[in-house]
């Protein structure tokens, strides 16, 4: 009797054990599956942005710059292109110029393409000294005045400079930018996605749903010379990986470039 007690207990604890085994997981190779096919189900779109400054200039990485994934084809999304096509960029220095900037301050921020004065730290040598830009060596002296102590006027330096001064031009382009995002996704339905190139022109955008997307910069890049549009289809397939050949894309035709783009005068300054 104690024998077949022993069993019948031994019975119960092992299936008590198989049932609470199943509570915790209970379709464990389901699940696992069914992840992986949500691994397969996506891919991946790995830019790398090469552009020339000029015809005799070296392909050069394009550092810095925000590129949009827009669902759909350019046909449907024709409204948004034609918005951003239409509208009349004033350029970086032409903006600056226009608010009274010195070119010492221009300069500066075209020196690392830079849209406000928040792209960078401000050295000493362009506050005082032969390299000083007269913005920063103004707003310097007033921190001076009112910190009553130099490092604390350097390093808050950009509170005493004047509002469009210090990112006007950068808050005046993300207006319009969200503004064509808006229109993107009314349009499209869905989302706009948004990838940022490091310092080698590389950038990625991850887990996208199988279809046709827009690449485009929404608003004109600008180069030394020119402006640079980027509007291009792209076919997003299952199981395309960051592994394979990256998506070339430029400022110049290629055979291996992938998506080239408009270029177009820089804009002429109002005098």
């Amino acid at each position: 009797m104690s024998k077949k007690l022993h069993k019948r207990k031994c019975s119960v604890a092992f299936s008590v054990a198989i049932i609470l085994l199943l509570l915790i997981n209970p379709f464990p190779s389901v699940h696992s599956q069914n992840q992986d096919s949500a691994a397969r189900q996506t891919g991946v779109l790995r830019l790398r942005v090469r552009v020339k400054a000029d015809d005799n200039a070296p392909l050069k990485g394009l550092a810095r710059k925000r590129f949009f994934l827009i669902r759909g084809s350019l046909e449907q999304n024709k409204s948004v292109t034609q918005i951003a096509e239409q509208r009349t960029l004033v350029s970086r220095d032409c903006y600056y110029s226009k608010l009274g900037a010195s070119q010492l301050f221009i300069a500066w921020l075209k020196a690392n393409d830079c849209e406000s004065v928040y792209c960078r730290g401000i050295d000493p040598q362009f506050v005082t000294g032969t390299n000083a830009v007269p913005e920063f060596a103004n707003a310097y002296a007033a921190g001076q005045k009112e910190f009553g102590s130099d490092t604390t006027a350097l390093n808050w330096l950009t509170t005493n400079l004047p509002e469009n001064l210090r990112d006007g031009f950068y808050r005046d382009r993300q207006a319009l930018i969200q503004t064509l995002i808006k229109q993107a996704e009314v349009s499209s339905g869905t989302s706009v996605l948004s990838v940022m190139t490091d310092r080698n022109g590389t950038a990625y955008f991850t887990d996208l749903t199988p279809g046709t997307y827009i690449l485009t910069n929404l608003v004109p890049t600008e180069l030394p010379q020119t402006t640079a549009s980027w509007s291009c289809e792209v076919e997003i397939k299952v199981g395309d990986i960051a592994t394979e050949k990256p998506y070339l894309v430029s400022n110049r035709k290629d055979r291996n470039v992938k998506c080239v783009a408009v270029e177009k005068p820089l804009p002429v300054c109002d005098k």
